[in-house]
Formats: C-alpha cells, sequence, structure tokens
C-alpha cells in the first residue's frame, strides 16, 4: 500500500482557518480543541517584512515517536496509508505520546484520550466526497505519495493514492 502524504500550497494560504473549522466540524473535536491550526511567521525588519502563513498537523511520519512510546499500541501506523493513528478504546491517556511528538501535534479530549488528525482516513476509506467543498480556500491541498505520484484536488481527502509499491 503507497503511503498517504499531504501537501498544501503556504503561498495561497491566508490564514482564513476555514480548513480548522471543516476539521473540528466533520471530526466533532470539541469546541477550543483542534487537530489542525494555523501558525503565522515574521521575518525580516521593517519595512523589508515577509509574512508565511501555513496550517500544521500531524506529519503522520515515518518513523513516529508516539508509536514507539505508546504502552497499549493504541498510537499505531494503519496499514492503509500508513498514516498515524490511534484507538481511543485503548488509550489510557498516560501522554507519553504528546510528549515524544515533535509537532505538537496531539491533545487529550475531554473523554480522557489522546486525540489527533487522522488524515480524515474515515472519509478516505469510504471514497466520500469533499467535506470542504464549499469551503475550499486558496491553498488547495494535493494528496501524494512517496513515489511522488500524484493526482490535485481541493483537499486531500478527496483523493485517493494510486496504488504503488509501499
Amino acid at each position: 500500500m503507497a503511503r498517504f502524504g499531504m501537501v498544501i500550497d503556504t503561498r495561497q494560504c491566508v490564514g482564513c482557518q476555514d480548513c480548522v473549522v471543516a476539521c473540528q466540524a466533520e471530526n466533532d473535536v470539541p469546541q477550543g480543541y483542534c487537530r489542525d491550526w494555523i501558525t503565522t511567521e515574521v521575518r525580516g525588519t521593517f519595512p523589508a517584512l515577509t509574512m508565511e502563513i501555513r496550517t500544521e498537523r500531524c506529519n503522520h511520519c515515518d518513523n513516529p515517536p508516539c508509536v514507539s512510546c505508546c504502552p497499549t499500541g493504541a498510537s499505531h501506523v494503519e496499514e492503509f496509508g500508513k498514516t498515524v493513528q490511534v484507538t481511543a478504546n485503548k488509550c489510557i491517556g498516560c501522554k507519553a505520546c504528546i510528549a515524544s511528538c515533535p509537532y505538537d501535534a496531539r491533545f487529550v479530549h475531554p473523554k480522557g484520550y489522546v486525540d489527533k488528525c487522522t488524515f480524515c482516513l474515515h472519509r478516505v476509506k469510504e471514497g466520500k466526497e469533499d467535506v470542504y467543498k464549499r469551503q475550499a480556500p486558496p491553498c488547495s491541498s494535493n494528496s501524494t505519495t512517496r513515489d511522488g505520484s500524484h493526482r490535485h484536488c481541493r483537499w486531500s481527502i478527496r483523493c485517493r493514492t494510486a496504488s504503488s509499491p509501499g
């Protein structure tokens, strides 16, 4: 199975947070929490300033430290797409994965388990229509495999990667 990846053109991001809100709505993320977020970085000195606005989330690492430190196996690499997932009913909320995540991409859900970006795998597996279609911001993203093959689309969950060796 090919490894899924997400490509977002940060040069087009305007910081509208549509991606954050759409993710919260799709995944029933509690208010005050998020699986993805917007970061801004200003460089230079006035008047020669540049600003980068980008969306960030779990990077679904090749060798995820959050998986190797999980004592229950709740954090694991899903075979389909090689994405990092959390099985909520296996998670004991010890926070070892939060401490080991280099991207600060996890949080403790109010129900006691650790939560994070799932790459909207529930939608990708079912081949469902893009939930963000009506909210498509200008920073349209692509879904791609590690071998570089990809299909352009508005949001990565709308695409499936082509079958290719793992």
